[in-house]
């Protein structure tokens, strides 16, 4: 089976979290087809992730991906409730084929066809679309290879076309300002604490942090900080008691926005919601194997970058993998309604996949 007729039949099975529908279809059958096609030990667990191991040494290396997606646009599904998949151009368009499940079975194939230099672990997730709750789980769980290559998209950020190797990627901290203050009518606002007058003067002191930054293996990479929502007030003539605010913080290894600062204003507190760590590889021989791996496998000229989205290699890397990420899916592509991935740089990621796994670790 080639890659693009597993990507179309993976592609083809609903799985994103809405209503009835969850990834446990797409799930089982990557783990039906890993028992079929290959003479490893498979598991599923109780979270849904698929695991599968061959080889054998002291050093481990995963194939990382994630078999959910996003709810799909209507256009990709039919009367019935199905992805709908279609190949045009070269290209396979559909929910999922960008993000992540091209390079779900580019992996997968690589596994099968791998002779490892070490212990091969292949590992799709659930749940990624969620904050990483499946690489979470599994994490908890004790799943701790020492290096793994994640297929997230990496193709297209040095030169349109090229699959580069992303050493490092952002964060995302997503947090609430909450300024409570006392109500009182509008006609007399001293008898009141107005809740959006501090809310305010909370986004002046978000507006006044610097960016984080951090170099990773010689790459620059800037933080980012916004408020991008505001709700406070409950009619036009009460002076408001409470008013929320919402800021996106864009997360570098190491570095952190001291928004805790926002904190000195009277009757302001900060939450945060949601933390999704970034990704820094740490290994610059590891970084340099699937650069090698990547440049073998391509006529352009890959490169180190650095991705703007957070991925579950972050959550791997804060448990103590070394990571990069290298996948098919090109800025801009992934949950659209025209959804896309090139099946040429599907094989290519699958070639680099095969021959990371025979190469890493280096004797």
């Amino acid at each position: 089976m080639d890659v693009a007729a597993l990507t179309e039949e993976l592609v083809a099975i609903p799985s994103h979290r809405e209503g009835t529908h969850d990834e446990s279809a797409a799930g089982e059958f990557v783990a039906d087809w890993l028992r079929n096609h290959t003479d490893t030990g498979v598991t599923r667990d109780d979270h849904g992730n698929v695991i599968a191991r061959k080889g054998a040494g002291d050093t481990s290396l995963a194939l990382v991906g994630h078999h959910d997606v996003v709810p799909p646009d209507e256009s990709q599904v039919d009367a019935d409730g199905e992805y709908v998949v279609e190949e045009r151009d070269g290209r396979l368009y559909g929910r999922g084929t960008a993000d992540m499940k091209g390079c779900v079975a580019a992996a997968m194939l690589a596994f099968r066809d791998a002779d490892p230099a070490g212990e091969l672990i292949f590992a799709s997730f659930v749940g990624e679309e969620q904050g990483g709750v499946g690489c979470q789980a599994a994490i908890e769980d004790g799943f701790a290879p020492d290096y793994a290559v994640v297929g997230e998209g990496s193709t297209g950020y040095s030169a349109a076309g090229v699959t580069d190797v992303a050493v490092a990627h952002k964060g995302r901290r997503g947090s609430t300002l909450v300024a409570e203050g006392a109500a009182a009518h509008a006609s007399e606002p001293e008898a009141g604490a107005n809740a959006i007058y501090r809310a305010t003067d909370a986004v002046d002191v978000v507006r006044d942090l610097d960016f984080p930054e951090a170099t990773v293996l010689g790459h620059g990479m800037s933080g980012s900080v916004a408020v991008t929502e505001i709700d406070g007030g409950s009619a036009w003539n009460v002076i408001p008691e409470r008013c929320e605010v919402t800021v996106d913080e864009r997360t570098v290894p190491g570095e952190r926005a001291p928004l805790d600062r926002v904190e000195s204003i009277d009757g302001v507190t900060w939450r945060v919601d949601q933390d999704l760590p970034p990704m820094a590889c740490e290994d610059a021989d590891f970084a340099d194997a699937v650069l090698y791996a990547a440049t073998a496998a391509q006529d352009g000229t890959p490169e180190h970058v650095v991705k703007p989205h957070a991925t579950d290699a972050g959550w791997l890397a804060q448990a103590g993998t070394d990571c990069v990420v290298v996948g098919a899916a090109e800025p801009g592509e992934a949950h659209t309604a025209g959804e896309s991935v090139s099946l040429a740089v599907l094989e290519r990621c699958r070639d680099i996949y095969a021959a990371v796994a025979g190469s890493w670790p280096s004797h």
